[in-house]
């Protein structure tokens, strides 16, 4: 079968999938799927559990779009003919050998048009037969936020808050009617906090939000838990009617005593980022952690006030000689603390104050645990 005989894939149409339980069982299964498009379409979003294994590269994409404008399409078909037709065997080896390991997959394009007809037909011709998604991503990315929308709306949303360091991510992992925004955006809500490695594309998170909504409701919980969050998710945000539907849940404060924050902050802004940075840096990775940690001081310099600014500043400075001599950490406790009672307290009480989110519930994390998990 040959790029132009696109004719001759009518015999494989009942291989699309075209209805939204069809987009729902995606979901639902973790199918795996293949992204026909070229690589500049998939990094701005694609989604979960998918390979890209394109039918045309980048440039190939490019001329052939050049070529529509210009020429129309009978022309553009020609000439995508001309350079893909060339490279049938080595594309269609990496549509099968992806295939072999996950039989089960599906493909699709942009809008479930020739390029992924092209490669079913293609992968036909080798004995294998796979669906693709009709309307492609451009459908399959409509669904999934209408689902998003409709779902938000309907769910009774219970919102996690309370101090810095409460443990409020830990206890959001611990309850099985829960979604981890800033897990899905790759992201710890603070200045100290982050990943290292990059958040997702905002197409991405979406995607992957919408995934977990699907799937929370699926398991009819009573309730849907998330994390008290600003729309903005370091430099991802959340669909503005989606977090409009999560405000009008309710608040549960989780209250932890100081002492254990202290140790819950210690463990994810020391312990385990340095882990994380000796993982990407290797031997640099101690030095470059004490230098982004000194710039996300910096950014909170003036809300902080010069006077406790210059204090963290002095003690965080004194904990790390102690720990490049040492390899002692618990010094770095005495700045954490000041942190928490300085900058992150005062800011939380106002922004309690200000809220228009009911308070339902305050409690320990066995109180939460006990009451709604």
């Amino acid at each position: 079968m040959t790029i132009d005989r696109i004719d001759e894939i009518e015999a494989i149409k009942n291989l699309d999938l075209p209805t939204t339980e069809d987009f729902r069982r995606i979901v639902l299964e973790d199918r795996p799927l293949i992204d026909m498009r070229a690589s500049v379409e998939f990094k701005k979003g694609a989604f979960p559990n998918t390979v890209n294994l394109p039918l045309m590269n980048n440039r190939e994409r490019h001329l052939i779009g050049i070529r529509y404008k210009e020429e129309g399409n009978a022309s553009a078909v020609a000439l995508g003919k001309e350079l893909v037709s060339p490279l049938k065997p080595k594309r269609v080896k990496a549509w099968i050998d992806f295939l072999k390991t996950n039989p089960d997959a599906y493909l699709y394009c942009f809008r479930g048009g020739q390029r992924s007809q092209i490669s079913q037909a293609w992968i036909e011709e080798s004995g294998l037969s796979t669906p693709r998604l009709k309307g492609g991503y451009k459908a399959f990315r409509q669904f999934l936020m209408q689902e998003s929308e409709l779902i938000s709306s309907q769910a009774e949303t219970l919102i996690i808050g309370g101090y810095t360091g409460s443990g409020k991510t830990l206890l959001i992992h611990k309850l099985k009617n829960s979604i981890d925004l800033e897990g899905l955006a790759n992201h710890r809500g603070s200045s100290f906090g982050g990943f290292t490695t990059p958040q997702p594309s905002q197409i991405d998170f979406e995607n992957r939000l919408a995934y977990e909504l699907i799937k929370h409701k699926s398991q009819k919980h009573k309730q849907l838990i998330i994390e008290d969050e600003s729309r903005n998710i370091g430099q991802i945000n959340i669909p503005k009617p989606i977090f409009d539907n999560f405000q009008k849940g309710q608040l549960i404060i989780l209250e932890t005593p100081i002492s254990e924050r202290v140790d819950i902050t210690f463990d994810e802004y020391v312990t385990e980022a340095l882990k994380t940075y000796r993982a990407e840096y290797g031997s640099y990775g101690t030095d470059q952690w004490f230098a982004d940690a000194n710039q996300g001081l910096e950014r909170i310099k003036k809300r902080l006030g010069l006077e406790n600014y210059l204090k963290i500043s002095r003690v965080f400075a004194q904990a790390f000689s102690i720990q490049k001599a040492s390899g002692e950490l618990n010094q770095h406790k005495e700045w954490i603390e000041i942190l928490l009672q300085k900058y992150y307290d005062p800011m939380y009480d106002y922004q309690i104050k200000k809220s228009q989110i009911p308070i339902l519930f305050r409690g320990s994390t066995e109180e939460i645990l006990e009451r709604y998990g």
